[in-house]
């Protein structure tokens, strides 16, 4: 089931990557925003609640889905390599298997828990 669910991660990677690259936009700017959901991380500065929220903030597909909608509502066509960025870095994520966070703990995902025991 767990290579399944990595291979479904990995299509979208993938399919971002493609709809990227039909868009024609700089691959400087995929290689300098792919990170920076990550910084989302930082939330963890106040505390596992505020990390947890921070985090799944930045690394949730809904939020990929409602900037999308966004985009297609407002005609604001150049926003659509961020979004494509931001499904990309995500899908990579879970691909690797980090998950969205519970309070408990950084290591606890809704894709298991991660690092060592």
């Amino acid at each position: 089931m767990q290579f399944l669910r990595r291979a479904e991660y990995a299509a979208l990677f993938l399919l971002s990557l493609w709809l990227y690259a039909q868009n024609g936009t700089s691959w400087w700017l995929f290689a300098l925003l792919f990170l920076l959901p990550d910084l989302s991380m930082a939330g963890y500065v106040f505390g596992s609640r505020t990390g947890a929220l921070a985090y799944n903030a930045g690394h949730s597909f809904l939020g990929v889905a409602a900037l999308g909608l966004f985009i297609y509502l407002s005609g604001q066509e150049w926003l659509w390599p961020y979004a494509l960025i931001w499904a990309a870095h995500i899908a990579f994520d879970r691909m690797l298997g980090y998950g969205l966070k519970y309070v408990s703990s950084f290591q606890d995902t809704h894709l298991g828990r991660i690092g060592r025991n």
